[in-house]
């Protein structure tokens, strides 16, 4: 009875838990290296416990410690017994008897050392053998080891005292941290100097007595010096590590980042840094994703500036107005929604909708632009014009799919500046829905033109954690292949500079679908790069909010983006999903679905019931013999008029559209003898009709003239003006004029010299 209660008080007698003390978070890459770690909670550096303990550290610390470890069970008498002689013959504890089993329970109890302190440490000891291999007992002597200070396990010590991982340490350092762990409050690098050294080189002879190392390996090991102070632990990604740390904490985490390639962005961010701090820009980050696995491959939350410039925040999670990056999102769906070609005509003209004035970046308008060139020079009044026409409710839904965090009002709430940068994202997002654009297009030219069910997934930074697709589905998942083909193409674009900016970072040879963006103010440069392999996304700005001059998409953040491009193996691009396709014939010069009277030419589009209008921008006008007039059955012969169809544009956006396209040809005049039966050749820039316009006053405290602009297709034709019904001035070329009316609504009525008549109705307030 009495054997058996302390059988069972035996077999109970060890925790299950042998050490309770917090650990480290520490992450390494996908490589097995140090990137980071974050201290445990109790201050002490502390790393979980070690996967296996290097060879030759092994042989010096059994060699120091613990000779006869593998053979004996928990404890050895013989040299109990020594311990206990050297002590009563010295008076004093001079030397200890304890197995490496028997420090590892002294390690996890932390009691005052005492012989029946030791009597339990003993019997723990065996029953910890019964327990565990000697392999894991090793292991945890190892790993929780004192090393002096805050230093606990050889993992932290061999980065601490030599900068290397443990596998990587010579002999001579692995015998420093040998002995180490039996004195570390007196020997201790830095201090104690010669002590530490006669006590590793009396380490090294063993070793070369017991044969474990040649004369050779023994003389140079003695030459090597001893660590003078602690070497800083990696801090390649310190915002992974914290971002980690909130899900890992305590946890040895193996990432998925490549070292090689964080080694090399880093540098970038850093150079980069330098010379935006010039204009008062502290902060940065870049995310670059593997599209096939949605692994992270590098990841920098921040630059390294000032904790007053707020270092620690994480800019790749951290919430900022999206600027143009969703522009390609429309595009997209509204190809997927057969409302939108990709060459056809958008208009570019001065826009008022409800109220809102939407301006270009550089203050232009084109009067018209093909969608496709819209979209890669990130022009903003097409897109809000196309985002009006496509449904802001609609598109507002849609980006729910993609899971974007910040964008959480209604479509109410940001109006039509969503596409310009109205709704808020972060990068991690928004390089999470591109690499699913991209891994969708890849997947269904991969199988037999199928989607996968859960294609949209999150990225991970962890490699023991695997992003599943879901099942195969012949259904698409948010855009078919097709629309985000077209719009990838529409987006490689860019890498074709219009303009004298200075593009020295651009490189042609590369195929990369790219998107900049830049809120308004300055505050957020966008960056966004596509190829079947990566996704690169980057963000400058200042983490305060304080926007900047010059900090553009353009200027600041894609020479990162091409820089870690550089660093990046080259893609392929993207195959043609053939299956998704139909050839229409559009009309050539407007883009849109050809009529008869219209040029035409093939194109391929997404195989899906199409909305898009037939061309209208096309007319049969009839003219004399001579081609100088128009001529109509009220003066003219039509039997022998020359017929032909004619690429006209209204007069709005003519009058924009002929400044950068010196080939188009304006209609033809009427002859002086024909009535003409169509719409006024004219159209008001400013005001629209219904504006509400305040008078502002200048410097000298008078109120500036509201300008009224009007758009003529025959600019040499004269133009009177009315307010009101009263006439207030004549133009000729150049239809422009300035008036301060008073307060109140008013009528603004303008006929030309052939009777054509516009008007519009403003109110001053």
């Amino acid at each position: 009875m009495l054997f058996g209660i302390l059988l069972i008080a035996y077999y109970f007698c060890l925790p299950n838990e042998l050490f309770k003390t917090p650990t480290a978070t520490v992450v390494e890459s996908r490589q097995g290296t140090l990137l980071g770690a974050k201290i445990a909670d109790d201050g002490q550096w502390r790393f979980p416990v070690i996967d296996s303990v290097p060879k030759k550290f092994e042989t010096c610390l059994l060699q120091f410690e613990d000779a006869y470890f593998y053979k004996h069970f928990g404890f050895n008498p013989a040299s109990i017994a020594k311990a206990i002689g050297s002590n009563i013959s010295a008076g004093k504890t001079v030397r200890g008897g304890s197995t490496l089993t028997q420090q590892v329970i002294r390690l996890s109890r932390n009691k005052k050392r005492s012989y029946f302190e030791k009597f339990i440490e003993l019997i723990l000891a065996t029953r910890l053998e019964f327990r565990h291999s000697k392999e894991d007992i090793l292991k945890l002597y190892t790993s929780h080891a004192p090393y002096g200070g805050n230093v606990v396990g050889l993992d932290v010590a061999s980065w601490r005292y030599f900068g290397l991982q443990p596998h990587q340490l010579s002999w001579a350092e692995s015998a420093t941290l040998a002995v180490l762990p039996n004195a570390p409050s007196l020997i201790y690098p830095g201090k104690n100097q010669q002590r530490l050294l006669d006590k590793r080189n009396r380490l090294l002879k063993k070793l070369l007595t017991e044969s474990f190392i040649d004369s050779t390996t023994f003389e140079l090991a003695l030459l090597e010096e001893l660590p003078q102070k602690p070497y800083p632990l990696p801090k390649i990604a310190p915002h992974l590590v914290e971002q980690i740390a909130k899900n890992a904490k305590g946890q040895r985490v193996k990432s998925s980042l490549d070292e090689n390639l964080q080694l090399n962005v880093n540098p970038i961010v850093y150079k980069y840094h330098k010379s935006l701090q010039q204009n008062q820009v502290h902060n940065a980050a870049v995310l670059v994703l593997d599209v096939k696995t949605r692994e992270v491959l590098s990841y920098v939350g921040n630059t390294k500036t000032t904790k007053e410039n707020q270092k620690d925040v994480d800019m790749v999670q951290a919430n900022r107005s999206t600027g143009s990056t969703i522009k390609p999102l429309l595009y997209a769906a509204m190809l997927d929604a057969g409302e939108l070609l990709p060459e056809m005509l958008v208009a570019d003209v001065p826009t008022q909708i409800a109220g809102y004035t939407p301006e270009n970046f550089n203050e232009d308008y084109s009067g018209a632009v093909q969608a496709k060139s819209a979209l890669a020079r990130s022009l903003n009044i097409p897109a809000v014009r196309l985002l009006q026409s496509y449904g802001l409710a609609k598109f507002r839904d849609q980006l729910d799919v993609f899971q974007l965090s910040g964008l959480n009002k209604s479509a109410d709430h940001y109006g039509l500046t969503l596409i310009l940068g109205g709704a808020e994202s972060n990068l991690w997002d928004l390089c999470k829905t591109y690499a699913n654009l991209a891994s969708t297009l890849n997947h269904f030219n991969a199988t037999s033109s199928e989607y996968f069910s859960s294609e949209f997934a999150e990225p991970t930074y962890r490699t023991d954690q695997s992003v599943s697709f879901g099942e195969k589905s012949t259904q698409k998942t948010v855009f078919d292949a097709a629309s985000i083909y077209l719009t990838f193409e529409a987006m490689k674009e860019v890498n074709r500079p219009e303009g004298n900016e200075s593009w020295e970072f651009y490189d042609s040879s590369k195929e990369i679908a790219w998107k900049t963006g830049t809120s308004f103010g300055n505050k957020d440069a966008w960056a966004i790069g596509i190829t079947t392999d990566y996704v690169v996304g980057i963000w400058v700005g200042n983490a305060d909010g304080e926007g900047r001059p010059n900090v553009t998409g353009v200027t600041a953040a894609a020479p990162i983006l091409f820089d870690v491009f550089d660093v990046l193996p080259t893609s392929d691009w993207f195959q043609k999903p053939f299956d998704e396709f139909v050839d229409i014939d559009v009309c050539a010069e407007s883009g849109y679905l050809a009529t008869d009277i219209c040029p035409k030419k093939i194109i391929s589009i997404p195989n899906k019931e199409n909305y898009v209008k037939s061309c209208d921008y096309h007319q049969m006008v009839h003219l004399n013999n001579q081609k100088q007039f128009r001529v109509n059955s009220s003066c003219f012969d039509l039997s022998t008029a020359v017929s032909e169809s004619w690429f006209s544009l209204p007069p709005l956006i003519e009058f924009y559209y002929k400044r950068t396209h010196p080939l188009y040809k304006p209609l033809p005049p009427f002859r002086n003898d024909c009535k003409s039966t169509n719409a006024p050749p004219m159209e008001f820039i400013y005001p629209k009709n219904g504006s509400r316009i305040s008078l502002t006053k200048n410097f000298e405290g008078k109120k500036n003239e509201v300008v009224l602009k009007l758009a003529h297709a025959k600019p040499e034709t004269e133009v009177y003006w009315y307010l009101d019904e009263r006439f207030i001035s004549q133009t000729k070329d150049f239809h422009e004029i300035g008036l301060i009316p008073d307060l109140g609504r008013h009528k603004i009525t303008v006929v030309d010299a052939l009777g054509n008549e516009v008007s519009v109705t403003i109110t001053i307030e």
